[in-house]
């Protein structure tokens, strides 16, 4: 008997996603606990639905659909770099379930992100990734990313008041 041909689908998110997304986003998170990252995790649908869909969105993504089944998501938000004075496309997430993983679903969801900074005038993908997470950077690596070795992130909270 032969198996049934993988068919995968990379579309925008949307509204309607909410649930696929959050739950996806607390795999992710579950993942990132068990390598040490300790940040408070305050991701849900209210905040899925105000944050990337209110007045002034502050994100944008994507959904990969495997034979009907959310199995990855990417999310992004617009970015500037004044030294190289161009537009990027920052990846915020990128989760692929483990029934989503060796079927080109990473891959899609991180060339979808590219043709949209592409098509917004962006000259470049950037992200972040926790220093434990070694299957990350594999991926990222195969894909042909690159490491900014003169970089180290930091961050200044500020209140929501």
């Amino acid at each position: 008997m032969s198996e049934k041909p993988t068919q995968l689908h990379i579309r925008p998110i949307t509204a309607a996603d909410a649930d696929a997304v959050c739950a996806m986003s607390l795999n992710f998170r579950h993942y990132l606990e068990a390598l040490g990252d300790t940040d408070d995790y305050q991701f849900n649908r209210a905040r899925y639905l105000q944050d990337g869909f209110g007045p002034d969105p502050a994100f944008g993504g994507f959904l990969a659909v495997l034979n009907d089944e959310a199995v990855g998501y990417l999310l992004h938000c617009p970015s500037y770099n004044s030294d190289l004075a161009c537009r990027e496309l920052m990846v915020i997430d990128l989760w692929v379930e483990p029934a989503g993983r060796r079927h080109g679903v990473g891959k899609g969801l991180m060339q979808a992100a590219g043709d949209l900074a592409r098509r917004r005038g962006a000259t470049r993908l950037i992200w972040s990734v926790f220093k434990p997470n070694h299957l990350a950077y594999d991926f990222y690596h195969r894909i042909g990313g690159e490491m900014i070795e003169e970089l180290d992130w930091m961050t200044l909270p500020l209140s929501r008041d």
